[in-house]
């Protein structure tokens, strides 16, 4: 029996380095899942959509919500958009975060930054006003907490208090060196809105680090085991 196809999807996105990104991302997950097609959507701004890819996938299929928080768009937009399709042989995985293996990323990203063992780490996420969505941000934090050996506070770039500037300034009073573990998956306006929130130095977004492939693959394994 052919395997479900995965159609990862991703936060819609008109910057080229960012959709070049979730292509690399996609290649590196049809390499790992030679028995499945692979194919890559855009819940919005972006195409194609959800709905694009769908007409031309036939069943099964598991659409694996590459988003960093279980938020508007993973718990009522993506059951939505799939409601409308009309298809009953869509199943939705787990969305990617947070993840302990990601935390690992962030950890990865930070050293390829320049960050080091004196730094003071603040997390900065795309922002959300939905209480789960926070929930699991702040869950992000707490691993990253565990990992740095200091207490990370919070950011948000877009949408939510505190703001990344507002946490740089605060955090940075105290006297060490500020950088930012950039808990977004792909580059764009948000990642460069980054560079004015007063850091030393401003981690590059997960992308496709083979951990967050792995992620990937996880969510798509469990989901059809399920």
């Amino acid at each position: 029996m052919t395997a479900p196809a995965l159609l990862l999807l991703a936060h819609g996105t008109e910057d080229p380095a960012g959709q070049a990104t979730w292509d690399r991302l996609a290649s590196a997950v049809d390499r790992v899942l030679p028995e499945a097609e692979v194919r890559l959507a855009y819940a919005g701004v972006a195409v194609p959509s959800l709905a694009d890819v769908l007409v031309e996938l036939p069943g099964p299929v598991v659409v694996v919500p590459a988003f960093l928080a279980s938020g508007f768009h993973v718990r009522v937009d993506v059951p939505e958009q799939l409601a409308m399709t009309g298809r009953d042989d869509v199943v939705v995985a787990e969305p990617f975060g947070p993840d302990p293996a990601l935390v690992g990323v962030l950890l990865d990203r930070l050293a390829e930054a320049g960050a080091g063992p004196g730094d003071t780490v603040v997390l900065a996420a795309a922002g959300s006003t939905d209480p789960v969505a926070q929930d699991d941000l702040r869950t992000a934090a707490a691993l990253l907490t565990a990992r740095v050996g200091h207490e990370v506070p919070v950011g948000y770039i877009a949408g939510g208090e505190p703001r990344v500037a507002s946490v740089v300034e605060s955090t940075g009073a105290r006297g060490p060196r500020i950088v930012i573990a950039t808990w977004l998956l792909a580059p764009g306006a948000f990642h460069r809105w980054l560079g004015s929130s007063g850091a030393a130095l401003v981690a590059e977004p997960l992308g496709d680090h083979p951990d967050v492939v792995g992620v990937a693959v996880a969510r798509y394994r469990a989901a059809v085991g399920a």
